[in-house]
C-alpha cells in the first residue's frame, strides 16, 4: 500500500507527468514480464488479460448503472 504521502504527491501530478510515470513503469518492468520459458510468459499475459478483462467489465457496469440513475432522474 502506498503512504499517505505518495498518494497525495500522486494526486498533484499532471496528466503528462502520471503519462511519462507510466510509460517509466512499463519501460522498467516489461524485462521482467518476459522472463522465463514461452508457457510462463504466456501464462503472465494471459493473467494480465483476464485482470483487465475484469477490470473493464467493472467499469462498463459502472457506467450502465450511472447511465440508468441518471435517464431516471431525467424522467
Amino acid at each position: 500500500m502506498l503512504s499517505q504521502e505518495t498518494l497525495d504527491q500522486n494526486r498533484r501530478l499532471t496528466v503528462g507527468e502520471r503519462l511519462d510515470l507510466t510509460f517509466e513503469m512499463m519501460r522498467d518492468n516489461t524485462p521482467y514480464l518476459l522472463q522465463g520459458s514461452e508457457e510462463i510468459v504466456a501464462r503472465r499475459f494471459e493473467l494480465i488479460k483476464r485482470e483487465n478483462d475484469l477490470r473493464n467489465e467493472r467499469i462498463l457496469a459502472t457506467l450502465s448503472r450511472l447511465r440508468k440513475s441518471s435517464s431516471r432522474e431525467v424522467a
